[in-house]
């Protein structure tokens, strides 16, 4: 038998949380349902959800303090955030993408808007099944095993940052725009806003430490992978 989705709702309002685990329950997934941080946090130390749909607003922490804490946790780190809230200004949204959501829905939502973006999140989750292996000097990115590595040693990296990462290392040296990006990695774009993909670079050159030399910003066009920028700084260094 099929293994439904595991949906964690965290949503201080039963009859907000009630409508939206029976429309998720009929819509193949398994909602649990909780209303204050506490009870979310006992739900992830017994067992972790494939999906969070997370409302800012919780008696005790608040969303945003939820999300920032499960990021910095290993275990919980790569389980997909969705924030539900009814701030709707680009400066909340930045705030909730800033401590580790992946998506952000704004009070009121229709239902199949709210099951789309469960749905793409979850696809993203998957690690790219494209059996390679990448490289650019001493990181390397093992597609198959889902695992990158620096001088040897294994970085910790979300799976939205990993699949950007394997986009730029296979197409490196070349501009890509926000659109491509949300294109190619997040696919269902029409949900995304471009804002989203400065986070996920953001996240991902905390995660490469001194490799993040090699993600580049390029104004007003877009992200590049350039290797050669490695060896610039190393070059300068020695000089």
């Amino acid at each position: 038998m099929r293994k439904l989705p595991r949906v964690l709702v965290v949503e201080d309002e039963p009859s907000i949380a009630e409508l939206i685990a029976v429309n998720l329950r009929h819509n193949g997934f398994a909602p649990i349902v909780v209303f204050d941080a506490e009870a979310a946090q006992r739900e992830l130390d017994a067992v972790l959800p494939d999906v969070i749909l997370l409302d800012w607003m919780l008696p005790g922490r608040s969303g945003v303090q939820l999300a920032r804490a499960w990021r910095l946790d290993d275990r919980t780190k790569a389980v997909p955030i969705i924030m539900l809230t009814a701030r709707a200004e680009e400066s909340d949204k930045v705030q909730g993408l800033d401590a580790g959501a992946d998506d952000y829905i704004t009070k009121p939502f229709s239902t199949q808007e709210l099951l789309a973006r469960i749905r793409a999140v979850l696809r993203r989750r998957a690690p790219e099944s494209v059996p390679d292996t990448v490289q650019a000097g001493a990181l390397v990115l093992d597609a198959v095993a889902h695992r990158l590595t620096w001088e040897g040693r294994e970085l910790k990296i979300g799976p939205t940052e990993f699949r950007l990462l394997h986009f730029l290392m296979k197409h490196p040296e070349r501009v890509h725009s926000r659109t491509t990006l949300l294109d190619r990695i997040w696919g269902d774009h029409v949900f995304i806003e471009e804002r989203t993909v400065d986070v996920h670079i953001k996240r991902l050159r905390e995660a490469l430490g001194p490799a993040a030399v090699m993600i580049e910003t390029v104004r007003g066009a877009g992200y590049r992978f350039s290797p050669r920028a490695l060896a610039s700084e190393a070059d300068a260094r020695s000089a």
